[in-house]
């Protein structure tokens, strides 16, 4: 099924050029496999999906559309980018999930993960409040760029360590809506 959105090949955030690096067809593709595959692992077990905003909620949105079990949603708000490219290096926590997750099975969901000090903050923070188990699902992994253990259960993609925008990864906070993911020109795909 070919998307109806208007997809350009290249789009210019922030005064940088940015060319197409995962098509809309492809995201789909890989969201029917990612969404079979967590229908078969949580079949009878509900599970609650946290999204990391701001840059999962894209993603959460359409892993939740691909997924037929019962399921619920909350969100957390984590930064350590700020308006930069680079992590700054440390983890703040912005919003709280207010779910109860106590016994729950419980499916963090994020758009990207470079460095892992995110996701393995995230993932502390969560087994604090004595979940029934806990997974990690990311639409991106740039492996290369990871410096921590860190926990991934459900890969959407694995990229190089090159700066990403779109579906949800923004630049400054631009960019989001576009139904792509675009590399910054000057990087290597």
């Amino acid at each position: 099924m070919s998307s109806t959105f208007y997809q350009p090949d290249t789009v210019t955030c922030n005064g940088e050029k940015f060319k197409i690096f995962i098509t809309k067809d492809q995201i789909d593709e890989r969201l029917n496999q990612l969404g079979n595959q967590l229908d078969k692992d949580y079949e009878g077990k509900k599970p609650i999906f946290i999204g990391i905003l701001n840059g999962a909620f894209i993603f959460l949105a359409d892993v939740m559309r691909h997924v037929s079990i019962d399921c619920e949603v909350d969100f957390m708000k984590l930064s350590s980018y700020g308006d930069k490219k680079v992590s700054s290096g440390q983890v703040t926590e912005l919003k709280h999930i207010d779910a109860k997750i106590e016994g729950r099975h419980v499916i963090l969901v994020e758009d990207i993960v470079d460095t892992g000090l995110s996701m393995n903050y995230m993932v502390k923070r969560i087994k604090e409040n004595n979940p029934a188990s806990v997974a990690v699902c990311t639409l991106l992994h740039k492996k290369e760029a990871t410096h921590h253990d860190v926990q991934l259960d459900y890969v959407g993609f694995e990229i190089p360590n090159a700066f990403v925008l779109g579906y949800g990864l923004d630049y400054a906070q631009e960019g989001r809506n576009l139904s792509q993911i675009y590399v910054l020109d000057s990087d290597e795909k």
